[in-house]
C-alpha cells in the first residue's frame, strides 16, 4: 500500500517546537510521509523571535515545484508567511497543480507575541490564498483579523466563523482557546457549525500547537478521513503531546510530539 504524503509551506523554527520542525514530526507522528518548502528563517526559542529572513519568491517556488513535480502531496499545510509576494507565489502553484486537502494556519502572531505577518499581507491572504483552501484554522485573535469583528462569546465565534467561511468559500476551524471557554473549537463548513469540545490541560507549554494542529489535520486529510474526523484526531493527538508534560526551556515550551513513538529505536536508554 503507497503512503500518503503531506507538504508543509512554513516558516522554520530553529528551536523546534513550531513551524515547519513541528510539522514535519506531526506529520510523521500522524502517518504520512512529510515534505516541507520553507518561507523564512526564524531564529527564535521558547521566548521569543529574535529575526526572520525570508525566502526569495522564486526560491519558494523552486521548492513548491520540485515537490509537486516529483512526489504529489496528498495535503498540503499552510504556515507562516510574512509577505505578499510569497503568498502570491503559494497561491498561484496551488492553483497550477490543482492541490488538495489545503489546510491553511493563519499565522499572523508568535504565541510569544511577536508579529509574523507584514500589513499588506493579511490582504493577499484573503484575496489569495484562503479562495484555494480547503480549511482555514484561526484562533481567536487572527479570526478577528480575517472577520473584521470582535469575538468575545460563544455566539461571536458563530457569527466571525460564518462570516469567514461564506465570505471566502471554505471551511472555518475557529479555535476557542482559553479565553472564551476550555479550548471548544467550532467548525463551519458547507453551511454546518460542529462544536468540538476540548479537555483543558494544564501545561503551560503550548509553543507550536496551532502549527501541530493544522499539519495533524492535514495528514489525515491525505490518509483519507472526513474533515470531521481529521479535526477530532487531530484535538486527540494534541491533547496526548500536551500531556505528556515535556518542560524544555524557560519560557511557552514545545510539546513532546512522539509522546506516542514506539519501537527499537525509540527507546529510552536503560
Amino acid at each position: 500500500m503507497k503512503m500518503k504524503t503531506a507538504l508543509t509551506i512554513a516558516g522554520s523554527d530553529c528551536s523546534g517546537g513550531a513551524g515547519i520542525q513541528a510539522d514535519l514530526k506531526t506529520m510523521t507522528m500522524n502517518g504520512v510521509y512529510a515534505m516541507s518548502a520553507i518561507t523564512a528563517l526564524t531564529a527564535q526559542n521558547t521566548t521569543g523571535v529574535r529575526a526572520i529572513q525570508e525566502a526569495a519568491p522564486d526560491f519558494l517556488k523552486q521548492q513548491i515545484d520540485a515537490v509537486f513535480e516529483d512526489i504529489y502531496p496528498d495535503a498540503v499545510k499552510i504556515g507562516m508567511v510574512a509577505s505578499s509576494e510569497l503568498i502570491r507565489v503559494i497561491a498561484d502553484r496551488l492553483r497550477y497543480y490543482n492541490a488538495k486537502n489545503v489546510v491553511v494556519d493563519p499565522v499572523m502572531v508568535a504565541s510569544s507575541g511577536s508579529s509574523l505577518m507584514k500589513g499588506n499581507a493579511v490582504q493577499t491572504l484573503i484575496e489569495e490564498l484562503l479562495p484555494v483552501s480547503t480549511l482555514v484554522t484561526p484562533n481567536i485573535p487572527e479570526a478577528q483579523v480575517l472577520s473584521g469583528l470582535t469575538i468575545e462569546t460563544k455566539e461571536d465565534m458563530i457569527t466571525a466563523a460564518k462570516q469567514i467561511g461564506d465570505s471566502f468559500h471554505c471551511a472555518v476551524l475557529l479555535k476557542g482557546g482559553h479565553s472564551i471557554n476550555d479550548a471548544n473549537d467550532l467548525l463551519y463548513a458547507n453551511g454546518v457549525l460542529v462544536w468540538f469540545k476540548g479537555t483543558r490541560i494544564h501545561n503551560p507549554n503550548t509553543h507550536g500547537t496551532g502549527c501541530t494542529l493544522s499539519s495533524a489535520i492535514a495528514s489525515n486529510l491525505a490518509k483519507g478521513f472526513t474533515l470531521t474526523e481529521s479535526i477530532q484526531r487531530a484535538k486527540d493527538y494534541i491533547s496526548g503531546a500536551l500531556s505528556a508534560m515535556l518542560d524544555l526551556g524557560y519560557g511557552s515550551g514545545p510539546m513532546n510530539h512522539a509522546f506516542d513513538l514506539q519501537g527499537e529505536y525509540a527507546r529510552e536508554v536503560e
